[in-house]
């Protein structure tokens, strides 16, 4: 009997692991698309929220409203939106319930409309409920309304990637069509032409001095960049094993890069002159390689 017990207890286990996996994951914050705004917003996933949250001013109900907001559910409702770009759009929609929702600041009862909300071009009607959020951070809230049996949610923000991405080097001021290499240790950046204050014959010995080198993206942009070898790198590959230079720079998506260290080749003859291994996506990307 225990025997059974231990097996049914198993089997539910590894259903409910399977049912984990099927879902997406997504970041505590994430670029959405409400599609009858035609508006783009960056939106905070809540998932204390039961319910979808959007920014709205100026509710008026189309014929006149009720006293008692619940009189007011199936009829019209128009209203100001804005995303956090300042873009404003007039919407109308059919209000379908009223939501008592209890905060810090006590109660409030809100309408609430049906709207295709979601990532650009996959967006699905959701419930949502309309309030002015112009003193908060995040036009759009995503509850768990939305969330539930689709997303698990990931607050170390994660982002997607693809195989192939531009990404800017700030140090360069040039964007690069980058292979991402999860089978790769370390990022690689196409670079000729080295010149180290006061070089030494022993690569060991030029760790910590400044150097200055030449690097070219895949549109034949070229820039000299200046920095400090941080230390030496052995590299192994199908061509045997070799010593490379290794120096930290800003690298990441534009107006999201950050400090990473970079080894030192000469890439002229590959396609992708900035290669991003796992040093620079650890814990900050999740590949996609259907993107």
């Amino acid at each position: 009997m225990l025997k059974k017990m231990g097996w049914c207890l198993l089997t539910l286990m590894t259903s409910l692991s399977v049912q984990a996996n099927d879902k997406a994951v997504i970041g505590s914050t994430a670029n959405m698309y409400v599609s009858h705004a035609e508006l783009p917003y960056v939106a905070r996933i809540d998932t204390g929220a039961v319910n979808t949250s959007l920014h709205a001013i100026d509710l008026k109900v189309e014929g006149g409203s009720a006293k008692n907001m619940k009189d007011n559910i199936g009829k019209m409702l128009s209203f100001t939106t804005e995303n956090g770009q300042g873009q404003t759009k007039r919407l109308q929609a059919k209000i379908v319930k009223t939501s008592t929702v209890s905060n810090s600041q006590g109660t409030e009862t809100r309408y609430m409309v049906d709207l295709d909300v979601g990532f650009k071009g996959k967006e699905r009607k959701v419930r949502v409920n309309l309030r002015d959020r112009s003193h908060m951070d995040y036009k759009l809230l995503i509850g768990r309304n939305w969330l539930k049996g689709r997303y698990v949610v990931d607050v170390a923000d994660k982002k997607y990637i693809g195989p192939v991405a531009p990404i800017s080097i700030v140090e360069s001021g040039m964007m690069f069509k980058t292979r991402i290499d999860t089978g790769a240790v370390e990022n690689s950046l196409h670079a000729v032409d080295f010149k180290i204050d006061n070089e030494d014959s022993d690569m060991e010995k030029n760790v910590g001095k400044v150097i200055h080198f030449t690097t070219e993206n895949e549109k034949g942009e070229s820039k000299v960049v200046k920095s400090r070898i941080v230390e030496t790198s052995l590299i192994r590959n199908a061509q045997g094993s070799e010593v490379r230079y290794m120096v930290e720079l800003n690298i990441g998506e534009a107006g999201e890069e950050y400090k990473v260290k970079v080894n030192l080749r000469d890439r002229s003859k590959m396609t992708y002159k900035l290669l991003i291994g796992r040093n620079w996506l650890q814990g900050h990307y999740i590949v996609d390689v259907s993107m």
